[in-house]
């Protein structure tokens, strides 16, 4: 809970510290990646640092978690910690890595905003800062006992055993574990990261959703080639993927997080809507092949959105388990239309005519302003809000308004 004495300090400072978040979290990176480098050897992207993704992310975070304690000081924003710590436990995030977040968080603070950091001002975002991380750091120690690794230890060496081209700019990689120890438990919706070493020595890494059913020892990640557009840089680690990557190599992947995956068999009865664009489609396969896996009878709506038929990665194999499925139905929607879809329609997905089931669980990935769009959609149409679970790749420039 924020003290009373911090409580209105937060609120006078928030719209000013919001205001410049962007650029504190700017200073902070720049600062401690000049005096940390090692954080950026399999701890951060570099794609992501380039882009402004990141910062953002760290920073949308901050406020709104400050805004969700000055809302209702005896509570803490459960969405929006718990999606944080899948993130940091699937990179191997420990506690002491706080601290020093905190000391150049804080000296970033100072440097932008100057004489308006008050002795009071720096004790009350201090106290927003450590209760934001004592939540987060708790949250971490339950995942990874859950994982059954010691905290940060999350990495395990995996052998490619099949790689099959999905499109021109898709890959599928099946990987077993090289230690011949079992594979971790994992849930279908979930992902792991990837970490590779890049030629300049430096590791990074990426997360991947797990694209078939993650029951037994294979787990297989489907990636689309990541091609810079605006200035931005190419995908590191998915073209290192897609170039180097055969049958037969390693590659170095995490215990599987996610706070996104399918209830089962809890809600075995709940009908389930998946609705994804793009490569978004790929948690939603490993949903559909987990319960073609073990002969789920509940209602199950597929709606994935592409360019054609041919940019459709995993688009065989996934009309193929809906028709496993005795109560699935999936519609397709593609920009560029095709004779071989008949059934498909054409455009950008519209939800316009489509029946959805009644308290069903909807799942959703693709790119973010897709996903914005359809979200607003289904609340409009009627669907709870807490029924709309949803999963962001990289990081998540959503979590500052959820409900948005």
């Amino acid at each position: 809970m924020l003290s009373v004495e911090s409580a209105p300090v937060v609120r006078t400072t928030l719209p000013a510290v919001s205001g410049a978040l962007d650029e504190i979290t700017t200073v902070f990176y720049r600062e401690m990646f000049r005096d940390r480098p090692e954080l950026l050897d399999g701890m951060f992207n570099r794609g992501n640092q380039a882009s402004g993704a990141q910062s953002r992310a760290l920073a949308g975070s901050i406020a709104g978690f400050a805004a969700a304690l000055l809302d209702d000081p005896e509570t803490r924003p459960d969405v929006l910690l718990e999606r944080i710590a899948h993130k940091h436990a699937a990179v191997g995030v420990t506690d002491d890595q706080y601290a020093i977040v905190h000391k150049y968080l804080f000296g970033a603070m100072a440097e932008v905003l100057g004489d308006a950091v008050t002795p009071a001002v720096a004790a009350a975002w201090d106290e927003v800062y450590w209760l934001m991380a004592d939540a987060l750091i708790s949250r971490e120690a339950r995942l990874y006992r859950e994982a059954g690794v010691e905290p940060g230890e999350v990495w395990r060496p995996w052998t490619v055993v099949d790689r099959h081209a999905e499109t021109p700019d898709v890959v599928s990689f099946v990987l077993r574990p090289a230690d011949g120890l079992p594979a971790p438990r994992a849930r279908a919706g979930q992902y792991v990261s990837v970490r590779v070493l890049m030629a300049d020595g430096v590791r990074q890494l990426r997360q991947y959703s797990l694209s078939s059913d993650p029951g037994g020892d294979a787990r297989r990640i489907t990636v689309k080639r990541v091609t810079g557009t605006a200035g931005a840089p190419d995908g590191e680690v998915s073209n290192l993927l897609h170039d180097h990557v055969h049958e037969g190599d390693e590659l170095t992947l995490s215990a599987p997080f996610g706070d996104v995956f399918l209830d089962d068999p809890a809600d075995a009865s709940t009908p389930v809507v998946l609705v994804s664009a793009g490569i978004g489609g790929t948690p939603m396969c490993g949903i559909l092949a987990h319960l073609a896996g073990i002969g789920a009878t509940r209602p199950v709506l597929v709606l994935h959105a592409d360019r054609s038929p041919a940019d459709h990665a995993l688009h065989a194999e996934t009309s193929e388990l809906t028709r496993r499925l005795p109560a699935a139905t999936a519609v397709f929607w593609y920009e560029r239309a095709s004779r071989e879809e008949p059934a498909s329609r054409e455009g950008l997905m519209d939800l316009d005519g489509i029946e959805l089931p009644d308290d069903a669980t909807v799942f959703l990935c693709g790119p973010l302003p897709f996903m914005r769009d359809v979200r607003g959609r289904l609340l409009r149409s009627g669907v709870p809000a807490q029924r709309i679970r949803y999963e962001v790749f990289g990081p998540d420039l959503w979590l500052p308004d959820p409900s948005a």
